[in-house]
């Protein structure tokens, strides 16, 4: 199995996150309790704990002409399933901070990429590489 990473977030409301990167993500649901619960977000643990004073909007940096929010999660598809999860989340009316494109365009680091928020205002990215081995390639 490759590693898979783990993070833990704040989140406002435990049922409207359940519902978010369950159904509109779908995200397998991992263990729960009153307070938190797990997923499975394209095979990486994610933990979401109820704790709403900690919730907020990112501030951003500008990164390729748009305004990144700065603390942000998600994960790196393969092409089609980022361009299907683009799809769905469309359909599903979510809205994108940024939209569904390609940055970086002929350069080491070309990459589809979209960010979306989760009802607790959590900024999520979402990328996929046209080669993949070039994820940390640092070359012009």
């Amino acid at each position: 199995m490759a590693r898979a990473f783990h993070l833990a977030f704040p989140v406002r409301d435990l049922q409207q996150t359940i519902d978010f990167y369950h159904r509109v993500l779908g995200c397998p649901i991992g263990r729960q309790a009153a307070l938190w619960a797990d997923f499975d977000l394209f095979g990486n643990q994610i933990s979401a704990h109820v704790r709403p004073e900690e919730c907020y909007n990112a501030k951003t940096n500008p990164v390729d002409g748009d305004n990144v929010p700065v603390r942000h999660f998600g994960a790196i598809l393969e092409w089609r399933e980022w361009q299907a999860l683009a799809s769905r989340l469309k359909d599903e009316g979510v809205e994108f901070i940024i939209q569904p494109k390609i940055r970086f365009k002929g350069k080491a680091g070309e990459q589809g990429t979209f960010f979306i928020r989760d009802p607790s205002g959590n900024a999520l990215e979402f990328k996929t590489f046209r080669k993949p081995e070039r994820v940390f390639d640092r070359g012009k």
